[in-house]
């Protein structure tokens, strides 16, 4: 996810119903597991502030992986402390937060923040201080380079990237749907949403009957709908995240508007169908992560503990988040030390890692080679998914 410095009423009422996680107290601390004198697993997440929707869900997955570990004998015998702050969803609060894990803490990695400017503003204080972080959520494509040539060392990420779930959703438009015009309702506001507009087209052989523009935080979407309804078009592509685009399908629904409706990640909230209303998301297609109907036991063992836990169902950043903080716990095990040097190869040289999220490996430019899914809503519930494999 990019930045984003929002957050609606509904979902700030249901991240205080599932609590801090990690013993929190939004805009302080909170540790979890050991003594601190084993290995020490840094948390920098957004658990207050726009981003905590994402945020919050991630940190709660780090502390339940934590505890999952020490219950399993931690590492080499030791148990695992994580020791979290809260960034309020503030990328120079962020860059503090790295400074104090990775100075005063003395971690050994950091998972988080969620967002790609909170995750951007850290990497400097951890290139100086060798620490390692890997970043569940932060998709922004250029998040591990330095340049287009130079990895930055000690960065690393567990999620797809922009142009990757851009360009997967323009495969799926001609390909599944079949549609040969689209019109795009682009967030003109962040460069999450541009960027994806900018994959979407790349790669889209069909004609773009039309580009629309909103901003965050707009809730009255007639207008520009009003100009695409009596348009020839086969499929609308909507590069924003939840509260804007449950809004958008809410409001195209009811004026007539049928197609099949596209979006990114940003579509992975609850929130969205709360805001359209479980009638009107239909022929609703997704880029996801994860998807919670997997057969897989290692899945279902994930969302059982993490409901078990948290009094709510897990979902994708929380899933993602704890893949990167179990691929931290297998890197710290495979270095056999807790020096962040030995864990940042450990990490750097991961293959077949198999998470909640899919299996993948990492390539040489920190990202994972993964599949990802395209998650299908009907009647505001999953009704299916495509998965979609990496060239």
């Amino acid at each position: 996810m990019k930045k984003k410095y929002w957050l609606g009423l509904s979902s700030m009422l249901l991240l205080a119903a599932c609590g801090n996680g990690a013993g929190e107290t939004a805009g302080s601390e909170g540790t979890t597991g050991g003594d601190g004198s084993g290995v020490v697993i840094g948390g920098n997440f957004e658990l207050s502030g726009g981003a905590s929707a994402y945020g919050t869900p991630m940190s709660n997955a780090v502390e339940l992986a934590v505890e999952l570990k020490n219950k399993d004998g931690g590492i080499s015998d030791e148990d695992v402390t994580y020791k979290v702050y809260d960034n309020t969803s503030v990328a120079q609060e962020a860059a503090s937060v790295a400074t104090r894990l990775a100075t005063e803490d003395k971690v050994t990695a950091i998972i988080g923040p969620a967002t790609t400017g909170d995750a951007v503003a850290q990497t400097p204080v951890l290139d100086r201080a060798g620490v390692p972080a890997v970043l569940p959520a932060a998709t922004g494509d250029m998040v591990t380079m330095k340049d287009d040539e130079t990895v930055w060392e000690y960065i690393f990420r567990v999620c797809f990237q922009d142009s990757f779930q851009g360009e997967v959703l323009a495969n799926f438009a001609q390909n599944d749907l079949g549609a040969k015009k689209a019109i795009i309702l682009q967030d003109n506001s962040t460069d999450y949403a541009v960027g994806l507009t900018e994959a979407f087209e790349s790669v889209f052989g069909g004609e773009i009957v039309s580009k629309e523009n909103f901003s965050d935080g707009d809730t009255d979407f007639n207008a520009i709908l009003t100009n695409i309804r009596d348009k020839d078009f086969d499929v609308i592509f909507i590069p924003g995240y939840y509260e804007e685009a449950g809004l958008l399908i809410k409001q195209a629904r009811e004026m007539g508007i049928t197609q099949p409706i596209l979006g990114p990640d940003g579509f992975a909230n609850s929130t969205l169908v709360e805001l359209a209303g479980a009638d009107n998301v239909d022929d609703i297609y997704y880029a996801g992560h994860f998807t919670p109907n997997s057969e897989n036991p290692k899945v279902q063992d994930f969302l059982k503990a993490y409901e078990e836990k948290f009094g709510v169902e897990a979902d994708s950043f929380a899933a993602l988040a704890y893949d990167a903080a179990n691929l931290v716990l297998a890197a710290v095990e495979t270095a056999g030390t807790t020096d962040s040097k030995a864990v940042t190869e450990a990490i750097a040289k991961t293959t077949d890692f198999e998470g909640v999220t899919g299996t993948f490996s990492l390539d040489e430019n920190h990202n994972p080679v993964k599949s990802t899914f395209v998650i299908e809503l009907q009647d505001g519930e999953e009704a299916g998914n495509t998965v979609v494999s990496p060239k």
